[in-house]
């Protein structure tokens, strides 16, 4: 699609729907982001949904992103197909990490799946969700793996205990061997002997 249209499209959802909207950007790959307010989510993607020019009926996904720095830390991320219209756009919304956010799974069915994995990985909420529960984790699974500050490593690991006999969670422990990282360079060469270069000394002896 062209890039005038899709900044026409930007012009028009930020005209009809100014209380929702705080910006609608283009980039030059040809896509089109708009940036709206927590508050508005739920009417402004029904609106999206229902108004004749954008009808954008399919909700193709939904993500999010973690700004550790930034006050407001994550980006939720829509993205919606019109078949009507052959046109995509992408929704965006910037909360802080205890906002909560309102369920669309009265707008589009399909969002139950997608808030549940962001619940599950990211830790947010989704009010009005009929079954907010984790869906890729671990029962008791602790934390949110795609938190930039969740460790590589995880909290707990699971075994298996022969004595027990039954699967047991402990803390993670790591051999000193783990945390121990050489970042030279492979054609910098070695201060040090590396295990199996004795052997080939040897051989040439």
């Amino acid at each position: 699609m062209n890039l005038d249209a899709l900044e026409e499209l930007g012009a028009y959802i930020a005209e009809k729907q100014p209380d929702a909207v705080l910006g609608t950007q283009v980039s030059a790959h040809g896509e089109l982001t708009v940036e709206i307010t927590a508050a508005s989510v739920a009417g402004f993607i029904e609106w999206l949904r229902a108004d004749p020019t954008c009808k954008f009926s399919t909700l193709i996904d939904i993500t999010a992103v973690d700004w550790p720095e930034r006050d407001r830390r994550f980006d939720v991320v829509w993205h919606f197909l019109s078949m009507y219209q052959n046109q995509r756009v992408r929704v965006k919304c910037a909360i802080r990490e205890d906002d909560m956010l309102p369920s669309i799974t009265q707008v589009h069915m399909s969002a139950g799946w997608y808030e549940r994995e962001i619940y599950d990985m990211f830790g947010i909420l989704f009010t009005g969700h009929p079954d907010l529960r984790r869906i890729l984790t671990d029962y008791g699974f602790r934390g949110h793996p795609l938190r930039k500050d969740f460790p590589t490593t995880g909290y707990t690991e699971v075994r298996y205990d022969e004595e027990l006999k039954r699967v047991v969670y402990e803390p993670v422990k790591l051999v000193q061997e783990y945390r121990q990282f050489d970042f030279m360079s492979p054609w910098e060469g070695a201060d040090y002997v590396l295990p199996g270069d004795e052997k080939a000394k040897e051989a040439a002896k």
